[in-house]
């Protein structure tokens, strides 16, 4: 590569994550670019997630652990894990979620090539277990601030930040949809989110998690709308419909792709 080998931060809140938080330090391990530091917080696990956590540690000391005295949500964990990084660059990885070994390589040669502060990849759902499902995310060129108050196609775990050309910022605290208010917070100041158009993740569909309830997933959204955007009346029901018209649209697509099989 041609540039000098930055520190990428990788961000992992952890909560009671011992069923896949090996799995998410193995795919980081496995990364083509070896200069990152990995921390993770854990939001005062009940489980054995610190223990497997602290079991990687004393083989690898870019695995960095942050441990919460009480349960205060992801937010909280983020923002101390983002206070505590040295990375230029931030990466954001759920205790769920998995990395391909190239994705740190690839993004980051992206951004610098482009000269840009934040970007996204694609990336492919699987199951609890790990099985692989045929639904991919979908990249844009670019996406501003607009477009992701209409729908929002970043995922989490596969954004990379410049913070030498963002600055510093807080993720809100809210209970969810926090990271999404934190992009909505830097496309505002200008920086469009860049796509790369390549799956180089995979996201866990876990039941009855906090994500997965489409209710209140829509209550969620308004409430980002009027409480933390502050957007008035009009433009919240504006943008809330295209927010729910891309929602049925992708049910439906669903439903018909399952019929198919």
């Amino acid at each position: 590569m041609e540039y000098n080998n930055p520190l990428v931060s990788v961000i992992t809140p952890a909560y009671n994550a011992e069923r896949f938080i090996r799995q998410t330090i193995e795919s980081v391990l496995a990364q083509t670019y070896s200069n990152w530091e990995m921390i993770i917080v854990d939001d005062c696990s009940t489980d054995k997630t610190v223990e497997y956590i602290k079991h990687y540690i004393k083989t690898d000391s870019r695995i960095k652990l942050i441990i919460q005295e009480k349960n205060r949500g992801s937010a909280i964990a983020r923002n101390t894990a983002m206070n505590n990084a040295k990375g230029q660059y931030l990466a954001f990885l759920d205790s769920d979620d998995l990395w391909y070994p190239e994705k740190l390589e690839k993004q980051l040669h992206f951004m610098i090539q482009k000269n840009i502060a934040f970007s996204f990849t694609k990336y492919v759902r699987m199951t609890e277990e790990g099985v692989l499902k045929n639904t991919f995310s979908k990249t844009p060129e670019s996406v501003g601030y607009n477009d992701l108050l209409k729908h929002c196609v970043i995922g989490c775990l596969t954004v990379m930040i410049d913070r030498n050309k963002t600055g510093h910022h807080s993720m809100v605290n809210i209970r969810t949809r926090q990271d999404y208010a934190y992009w909505l917070t830097l496309t505002k100041k200008g920086h469009l989110a860049y796509g790369l158009p390549e799956v180089l993740a995979k996201y866990r569909d876990v039941e009855n998690s906090i994500s997965s309830n489409k209710i209140k997933a829509a209550k969620r959204q308004w409430f980002v709308y009027r409480q933390i955007e502050r957007l008035n009346l009009f433009a919240s029901i504006w943008y809330f419909s295209h927010y729910a018209w891309k929602g049925i649209s992708n049910t439906i697509k669903y439903k018909l792709s399952k019929r198919k099989i």
